[in-house]
């Protein structure tokens, strides 16, 4: 007799699938500002254990934070030293207004930015250029999916290290994560990533349908996007079709 495979079956192989190719796609230690990090890293190594690490805990956790803040610290330098004009021109991250709380908005286009042909080490120190002064304190970031490509999708793997190089006012200032247009890949890739990576920004992250669902939390004139997207919106939901109290803040 054949194997009957439930839906939540099958749903859960299409995800480890999936995310198996997203884990491959890109290896850790690929690109430079990793290969900085095992610089960094390399004389600690090759004098064998860190004292630290067989001591109390707690200091092993202040020096590895320590290392951390050392290291965000030297990335941060070279972002404000060297020229990232190739990054800035694609137009992909910019800030675009406030929200309804007086919160500065982030937008990423997900069409805009290339994946396998954007130096991804200056994406990293662009991303930081632009963001370290505003997340000290709240912000929000929207997320247009609309009308992506593979070379447009990230490697979990390249998320992941964007995510652990960034500070922790990152992650604790950030109060909302919108995903415009969402698709199977992104709805795989946020279950993965904050399930298993960032767990604790979980209940930060949102995946809405259309641009006027974003109306909840910034007003239209606030918001400042590529005519592409809201021409794509018009084509799949109409027009007007935004109700207040749709999605939370």
């Amino acid at each position: 007799m054949g194997r009957v495979t439930t839906p939540h079956a099958a749903d859960v192989e299409d995800s480890t699938d999936l995310a198996s190719q997203f884990q491959s796609s890109v290896s850790i230690g690929e690109h430079s500002f990793s290969q900085m990090e095992e610089d960094i890293d390399k004389q600690r190594l090759l004098g064998g254990q860190p004292s630290y690490a067989t001591a109390d805990p707690e200091i092993a956790s202040m020096t590895s934070d320590l290392q951390h803040k050392q290291r965000y610290e030297r990335l941060l330098r070279r972002a404000k030293n060297e020229d990232l004009s190739e990054v800035s021109g694609i137009g992909c991250l910019y800030q675009c207004g406030v929200d309804k709380f007086g919160r500065p908005v982030i937008i990423f286009i997900g069409k805009w930015f290339k994946f396998n042909e954007i130096n991804l080490d200056k994406a990293l120190l662009y991303l930081i250029y632009l963001l370290d002064p505003l997340v000290k304190g709240d912000y929000v970031v929207l997320y247009f999916h609309t009308i992506t490509g593979t070379e447009n999708h990230p490697s979990l793997s390249w998320i992941r290290q964007i995510y652990e190089a960034l500070e922790y006012k990152y992650k604790k200032n950030l109060k909302a994560f919108y995903i415009v247009h969402p698709t199977l890949w992104t709805k795989i890739m946020t279950w993965w990533f904050t399930t298993f990576m960032a767990p604790q920004i979980k209940h930060k992250v949102h995946s809405v349908p259309g641009v006027e669902y974003l109306y909840d939390i910034i007003d239209p004139d606030q918001l400042e996007i590529p005519a592409y997207i809201t021409e794509h919106d018009m084509t799949i939901n109409g027009i007007r079709y935004y109700r207040p109290g749709a999605i939370s803040s």
